[in-house]
């Protein structure tokens, strides 16, 4: 008996010697398990590039796929994300799934930089793996919401985004700012303020939020009302552009020139190109009679850029009957 089990005892040991050098039961060898703490090290200091490298080399060196590549690919896809490499980071994250198609975090991870990217028709594919193996992972569910929403199935996303603020009550409040604007998406405005007006309460010093409450109001035709948040928006982003550019277009829209005029001028002392300050500032003389001054405005507005959608407009109305 005793060298019976004495035998079963050196049967172990040499296993786990032998798992010394590939990994006991899946789990990474200590050295291994160092070179990816360090790699993630790296990544947390920001120094992207050095994780990159070293993330590189670990997976090249380890020849079991485990789950610890998963874990050591995600976060070079995330690195490559980083120094905006995005095409590196999906073929990564491609890869990677090759490897652990099931892997919850991989699909996320591929699904959020294929949302990213626009590509949303891969992103809802992956979203919905992510689910089906975990069907209350909270980033699956509030990244599916989103791609509904960006699809343009705002009620859909309402309730994917219901099952997220479930499991996760005190979410951040990007989670509902987003909601809210599944309902300006649908031109419910009245629904979308009162769930802007409740964040506001907690979140009075958010500046997305104030836009956001601008544009329900806005929508509402409470013109004062919407100038007036983006007011307050600004007094909490005063360099924002995009809430000056909203500004100077709706002070442009209610008639008041002159201030759309020195809102575009306080954006173009700082970004003297922006395409959508001088197609306003345009705008703005064409109105007030400059027609000659305006058209040559939007010539050079359609020529910073031919391919935006302010520069089409630009060359389309610079072509009108109604801007000569």
């Amino acid at each position: 008996m005793y060298w019976k089990n004495k035998g079963l005892f050196l049967l172990v040991a040499l296993g786990l010697l032998n798992g010394c050098s590939t990994g006991f039961l899946g789990l990474a060898p200590m050295g291994d398990r160092k070179e990816y703490t360090d790699a993630r090290d790296l990544y947390d200091q920001g120094r992207y590039k050095e994780a990159i490298g070293e993330l590189n080399a670990y997976i090249l060196k380890t020849k079991n796929v485990r789950r610890r590549e998963a874990r050591a690919y995600r976060l070079l896809g995330k690195s490559y994300e980083q120094l905006n490499l995005l095409g590196k980071a999906l073929e990564t994250y491609q890869e990677a799934l090759e490897f652990h198609p099931k892997n919850v975090p991989l699909l996320v991870a591929a699904a959020d930089l294929y949302q990213r990217t626009g590509l949303l028709d891969q992103a809802q594919q992956l979203y919905e793996r992510a689910l089906d193996e975990d069907p209350d992972n909270k980033e699956a569910l509030a990244g599916l919401a989103h791609n509904y929403h960006l699809i343009g199935f705002d009620s859909k996303a309402r309730e994917f985004y219901d099952q997220f603020f479930k499991l996760a009550p005190q979410a951040d409040s990007l989670y509902r700012a987003r909601y809210a604007q599944t309902f300006l998406a649908q031109r419910n405005y009245v629904q979308a303020l009162a769930h802007l007006n409740q964040l506001l309460q907690t979140e009075s010093e958010n500046p997305d939020l104030w836009l956001l409450r601008a544009r329900a109001a806005y929508g509402l035709h409470r013109t004062d009302e919407a100038l007036s948040n983006l007011e307050t928006a600004l007094l909490f982003a005063p360099d924002r552009h995009d809430l000056l550019a909203t500004q100077a277009l709706w002070l442009y829209q209610d008639g008041q020139l002159e201030k759309s005029l020195q809102v575009t001028e306080q954006i173009l002392k700082t970004e003297p190109e922006n395409q959508l300050a001088l197609f306003i500032q345009a705008m703005n003389w064409h109105q007030k009679g400059q027609k000659t001054r305006a058209q040559k405005q939007l010539a050079r507005v359609a020529q910073l850029d031919t391919d935006s959608f302010v520069g089409k407009v630009a060359a389309q109305f610079g072509h009108s009957p109604a801007a000569n």
